[in-house]
């Protein structure tokens, strides 16, 4: 089985399938296999708006060979050859090397209370208009048992770049 991303002329990705490769090469058409993987290339020539791309994401669904597995919504980069997700927010660059996107502001180092076994750990997310207030924070948390049994803290918590503090 091949697994190919439906490559729009946008370059964004509007299908996922699952085919025998017999299949892929015996459809209606002119097909190119350029084998660049395992299951390579293929573009579908006769399209009358000027062909439809399938790029071969990966070998299976756990191996990503375009910096990473295709999804419906993400955006193919030809001249990188990769896969990567929509900007999920204003502030984010995209890493040209891992092709995924990176927050202003260093990911928290403090993700738990650091005991062992863990007890209760930071549900992490990034907040734009925290960002654009103030360009030195962005991220926030709550809390939550690492057991997921029940957590009487409600309280939002802010990163400072150090240190989390209640909001």
């Amino acid at each position: 089985m091949a697994y190919f991303a439906k490559i729009d002329s946008n370059n964004i990705v509007t299908d996922l399938i699952k085919a025998d490769q017999d299949f892929v090469n015996n459809l209606e058409g002119t097909w190119i296999e350029t084998n660049k993987y395992t299951h390579g290339n293929i573009h579908y020539e006769s399209h009358p708006q000027g062909g439809i791309n399938f790029k071969a994401p990966s070998q299976d669904q756990s191996q990503a060979l375009r910096k990473n597995y295709a999804s419906v919504g993400y955006i193919y980069d030809p001249q990188a050859d990769g896969f990567y997700k929509p900007q999920p927010f204003p502030s984010h660059t995209l890493n040209p090397n891992t092709f995924l996107w990176e927050a202003p502001v260093a990911y928290p180092t403090i993700v738990n209370d650091g005991a062992d076994p863990v007890v209760w750990e930071y549900v992490i997310y990034w907040d734009e208009d925290a960002y654009q207030a103030d360009n030195t924070k962005g991220w926030k948390a709550s809390r939550r048992n690492a057991d997921f049994s029940p957590l009487s803290d409600t309280n939002t918590y802010v990163w400072d770049g150090s240190s989390w503090s209640i909001e």
